[in-house]
């Protein structure tokens, strides 16, 4: 479709403010963004909706506009309702880039665009996409009260006879139909969202197919805020964080103008996913409010204070927090870089949010703070959760990645990692800055672990076991080597089984009668092996020292 098109159709309140000789530049999609730097999800032709968030002086205006034309965008369309009109500066620099510009009256919705656009762009392509998309429209744009994205699955249910299920990137079911028919196990779930970021990691193109049992699912992501394969620089990073939309029909002999429906029907859903994303803007700046107060050594009065403004935010109609527990997230690729603190973010959103509960709702009781390189969550523990005083209560790591452990690690590939610390629950403000330290340490308990996703949590940093992941890998090494290979190679020659009786002996305390019983062994024949192992590694398996030396080296071979 053409600008002049959209400056033409009233109810989307587009006001010309320069530029008014490119009105026939083609639109071939719509992003929204308040980034400084959205060159990342720009793939060319867009029209960009701006609510200004971004400017915070007027020099901010002329990088901004740059980095849309290097981009190729069709034109910018800027709202009315932050700042009350659109500043000078920014008029100034799009019509110094020749880039067309609207200004956005405050009573309409970036939404109603968006889906002007979507409709219009789609249905030059298929006439029975226009159709359903005009239904769509009138239930995105009314809100909760139009269902959501529950009836657009409903539409598509009576319209076209699809099944269809919205599921975040860890498997948690979003939405799906409630008119009738049985709905999608969490095993199901699991296992489509670990195919899904699997195939877009090895750079399938979709919609991807995927046979469960004897169903065949089509597979389509949803990408909002402008989170599209070509825009962003990084897929390893996009996979993480979009939602897809799982049919239950194999897409393989559909038609062009049906799969473009359906990606039709995503981006419409990918609306109400931005707007979900947004709705989480206050609990974000409370997290990171906190976290600031915390991290400068605030007065415990002043952070209390804060948290007193957060509890009602968290936990609405509960009051007060008595509890709260921190957990820390990281993403890391393959040399230790690590992935942007918005993709820690969304995912520990999702990690946070039980994996049964279906919906938006369980996100409102979730506040992550974006730190740069990682992602920290401040968790509030209702009454009933803090009568036992933390010990058995809230969060823990054990369970935490249970149901997600399978997709992310197919998102992750083999060249990226997910690592999370859980603290103990603490009752105050003056406890925060233990628990914030307490979670980062157990997070790096878990990245000294195997495994594509790991977590620990303060349980396991009572044990002088915890020193050991922080020891290098050449020292490790090298003190087993030093200490065990000739156990090793002596039990390669002659099947002495030194190490396995080294390993009892000091399971068993050193108790030599415990031990022998254990090993089936005379006294004399163990006290005959561990005079050999003593021989070999010049060691006094009688002295505190020694045994504890090898137990490490034991534990960390």
């Amino acid at each position: 479709m053409r600008l002049r098109a959209l400056l033409d159709t009233d109810a989307l309140g587009l006001r010309l403010l320069g530029g008014g000789d490119e009105l026939d530049r083609g639109v071939r999609g719509v992003m929204t963004t308040d980034l400084r730097d959205p060159s990342r999800y720009l793939s060319g032709g867009e029209l960009v909706l701006t609510g200004l968030a971004w400017r915070r002086d007027a020099a901010d205006s002329e990088p901004f506009v740059r980095i849309l034309v290097q981009a190729g965008v069709a034109a910018l369309a800027a709202g009315e309702a932050e700042l009350g009109t659109v500043p000078d500066d920014l008029v100034v620099a799009c019509a110094r880039h020749r880039l067309p510009l609207f200004a956005v009256h405050e009573s309409v919705a970036f939404a109603t665009i968006t889906e002007h656009v979507v409709r219009q762009v789609s249905g030059e392509r298929a006439g029975d996409l226009a159709a359903v998309v005009d239904r769509h429209r009138r239930m995105m744009t009314s809100g909760p009260a139009g269902g959501g994205p529950d009836v657009v699955l409903d539409l598509l249910g009576s319209d076209l006879d699809l099944r269809a299920w919205v599921l975040s990137p860890t498997g948690r079911l979003v939405a799906g139909p409630k008119a009738g028919g049985p709905g999608l196990p969490a095993e199901v779930c699991a296992k489509l969202a670990a195919e899904h970021l699997a195939a877009v990691r090895a750079g399938r193109r979709g919609p991807h197919r995927v046979l469960l049992g004897a169903t065949t699912y089509s597979l389509f992501a949803v990408r909002g805020g402008g989170r599209s394969p070509q825009a962003s620089g990084d897929v390893r990073e996009t996979v993480l964080s979009d939602w897809l939309l799982a049919v239950d029909a194999d897409a393989g002999d559909w038609p062009e103008e049906r799969i473009d429906l359906l990606h039709g029907v995503t981006q419409l859903i990918a609306v109400e996913r931005d707007r979900r994303d947004a709705a989480r803007t206050v609990r974000r700046r409370l997290a990171q409010e906190v976290l600031e107060l915390v991290q400068t050594g605030a007065a415990p009065a002043e952070i209390a204070a804060r948290l007193r403004v957060a509890a009602p935010v968290l936990l609405p109609g509960l009051g007060a927090a008595p509890h709260w527990q921190v957990v820390v997230a990281r993403v890391e690729w393959e040399g230790g870089e690590p992935a942007g603190g918005p993709v820690a973010q969304l995912l520990l959103e999702e990690i946070l949010v039980d994996p049964l509960a279906a919906g938006p709702e369980p996100l409102d009781r979730v506040a992550v703070a974006d730190t740069g390189d990682e992602a920290v969550a401040l968790v509030p523990l209702p009454a009933v959760s803090a009568e036992h005083d933390g010990s058995e209560s809230g969060i823990l790591a054990d369970a935490l990645l249970g149901s997600v452990r399978d997709p992310l690690s197919a998102g992750l590939d083999d060249d990226g990692r997910l690592t999370l610390g859980v603290s103990a629950s603490v009752h105050s403000a003056e406890g925060l800055r233990g628990a914030l330290e307490e979670a980062r340490h157990a997070r790096r308990v878990a990245a000294a672990r195997p495994g594509r996703v790991c977590a620990a949590g303060h349980q396991e940093l009572a044990s002088h076991v915890l020193l050991l992941p922080f020891v290098p890998d050449d020292v490790r090494r090298a003190f087993t080597a030093r200490l065990l290979d000739p156990l090793r190679d002596y039990d390669r020659r002659h099947r002495a089984e030194l190490i396995p009786t080294l390993e009892a002996f000091l399971d068993c305390d050193g108790s030599w009668t415990r031990c022998a019983t254990r090993l089936h062994l005379h006294v004399n024949t163990l006290r005959y092996r561990v005079g050999r192992i003593e021989q070999l590694t010049s060691r006094d398996l009688s002295r505190l020292e020694d045994k504890l030396d090898f137990f490490l080296a034991l534990r960390m071979s």
